[in-house]
């Protein structure tokens, strides 16, 4: 291999270049970023959906089920009651009825902590992630708040 050296007036030239492209390509790679999904029960509020129309909803207590599966493609249900007042979230109450024995921990941690992630939230903002360390379990309650939705919009 054949080396050319570099004068002296040359290489602070090359890493200016070199420093520019680098910034340039990291700006370019910045603006691809997808943004970061908030996760519910962090600090004990839900993000806000960005999907859903705000709607007018009838008050009242609504119940639907939602499904989601397990690693291992095991279906999982669980059941879920809101109660609305003027389209937020005056209660909730959810059941489970676990399959696997790994479900029966995880549908526990997220009844456990249901609550306090959303109560007082818009029913229009309503939508978790993970809440007490259980993802899936999510899921289900996201398919049943769609349902509670439907049953309640005027």
């Amino acid at each position: 291999m054949i080396r050319t050296p570099l004068t002296p007036s040359r290489t602070p030239a090359l890493r200016m270049a070199a420093a520019l492209i680098g910034v340039a390509g990291a700006t370019a790679l910045a603006g691809c970023a997808a943004p970061a999904t908030p996760d519910a029960g962090a600090d004990g509020s839900a993000p806000a959906s960005t999907d859903s129309a705000s709607g007018s909803y009838k008050d009242g207590t609504y119940t639907a089920e939602g499904t989601y599966r397990t690693p291992e493609g095991m279906p999982e249900t669980i059941s879920v009651t809101l109660t609305l007042a003027d389209g937020v979230v005056e209660g909730v109450e959810v059941t489970g009825d676990p399959q696997a024995r790994e479900t029966v921990q995880y549908q526990g941690q997220f009844i456990d902590g249901i609550a306090a992630v959303v109560t007082g939230v818009p029913i229009d903002e309503l939508k978790v992630d993970r809440v007490a360390g259980s993802s899936l379990t999510s899921g289900g309650f996201n398919q049943a708040v769609e349902e509670i939705k439907a049953q309640a919009a005027e």
